[in-house]
């Protein structure tokens, strides 16, 4: 058992009513009471118990990839990970590198380098924004990879045991986009913050098998076949472009949470209660997508749903100007079109979410964490 990290301490930096809009991709939410940027593991371990022996309000942060902060900011403690370090434990064609990597490390920077290492595994997740430490709490997932194949641990502070934690995979309950992390609530936050993140990649020169059609076609192979890994990772980056889905700081339809719905999963019976409202709304020879889910159960795409449901591309709330709409890319991202606030966020979300339970009887789920609003 390990009470608390290893690892020199910096000086925190403390601020008072700091926006917080500017730390995250969607570019919304009003100040922090107080905002605590930690430089080291330490220092973020030093953080998190120093607010919760004060019992007060702990919201911690790194990339802001997946959140929208209400418009009132936060009345507690932000603590803000910028903690950076990659270690490379081991790497050989017999074991693979094992990995291990600071939560706060931006998660396309460690893409980026695993390709240019020789390290297969994560090369589809080229182009998503955020930190390191995030991937193991949504199962971040994208064109047929999730960091589930090759998360060996997960190493946390546990905010009820007071203790660092080190969770195997086996231990993360990993499952589409969730995991233990997202699901243990304490305090209105998490029970667990993640502090470093191990993970096991195949040394080689190919990529794992190509496990997304539309990706298989841009590189004009078969479904499971392998590629140069530099050639998949420009191919994610070519197709998440299309969709406006790698960030871009002079483009309003980047500025988003990425995919603001996930893909509703839904049993059987419930699956053929959709296409038999999708026939009466669409037409008999018009069924919804069908994916097969590892549990018996059918996953279907959230933007089909979307779009069949009459919220197109470009999609903004009527009668008022368009701070918020959806993307002209990709009908599944919420964008900030440079002045929208959390409620107009929220208002056009909760218009689709509303507009596609009415038409096809699914209600979708908000994929980032909402923090002082609820959809």
């Amino acid at each position: 058992m390990e009470d608390h990290p290893s690892g020199t301490p910096h000086q925190p930096s403390v601020e008072e009513g700091v926006p917080l809009a500017p730390l995250t991709t969607m570019r919304v939410g009003g100040p922090a009471a107080r905002l605590v940027t930690v430089e080291s593991t330490y220092d973020l371990v030093e953080a998190v118990r120093e607010v919760d022996d004060a019992d007060e309000p702990l919201l911690v942060i790194a990339g802001g990839s997946n959140l929208v902060i209400g418009d009132e900011g936060f009345p507690g403690t932000v603590v803000h990970v910028r903690t950076e370090d990659v270690r490379v434990e081991s790497a050989d064609l017999c074991g693979g590198a094992s990995v291990r990597v600071e939560a706060g490390t931006v998660w396309d920077e460690l893409v980026a380098r695993s390709v240019e290492e020789g390290w297969a595994g994560i090369e589809a997740l080229s182009g998503i924004p955020g930190s390191t430490g995030a991937t193991p709490i949504q199962n971040v997932g994208a064109y047929g990879q999730e960091v589930a194949q090759t998360i060996a641990q997960v190493r946390v502070w546990d905010r009820v045991e007071q203790r660092v934690r080190t969770f195997t995979n086996l231990d993360c309950g990993f499952t589409y986009r969730h995991s233990i992390f997202k699901g243990t609530r304490y305090r209105g936050g998490g029970r667990y913050v993640v502090l470093e993140v191990v993970y096991q990649l195949e040394v080689a020169d190919l990529s794992r098998p190509i496990g997304y059609a539309d990706l298989a076609r841009q590189l004009d192979v078969e479904v499971g076949s392998r590629v140069p890994l530099a050639e998949a990772r420009d191919a994610v980056l070519a197709q998440r472009r299309l969709r406006g889905m790698v960030l871009d700081a002079g483009d309003p339809d980047t500025w988003s949470c990425g995919s603001f719905f996930t893909n509703p999963i839904l049993t059987v019976g419930e699956f053929e209660e959709l296409e038999r409202r999708a026939h009466t709304v669409l037409g008999a020879e018009v069924s919804p997508p069908r994916f097969a889910d590892p549990h018996g159960n059918v996953k279907t795409s959230a933007a089909w749903l979307i779009e069949r449901a009459g919220f197109g591309k470009g999609y903004a709330v009527a009668g008022s100007a368009p701070h918020a709409s959806l993307s002209t890319k990709h009908a599944l991202a919420v964008t900030n079109r440079g002045s929208a606030t959390a409620k107009d966020v929220l208002e056009l979300a909760r218009q689709v979410r509303d507009g596609v339970e009415e038409t096809f009887g699914v209600r979708l789920v908000n994929e980032p964490v909402l923090v002082g609003m609820e959809l």
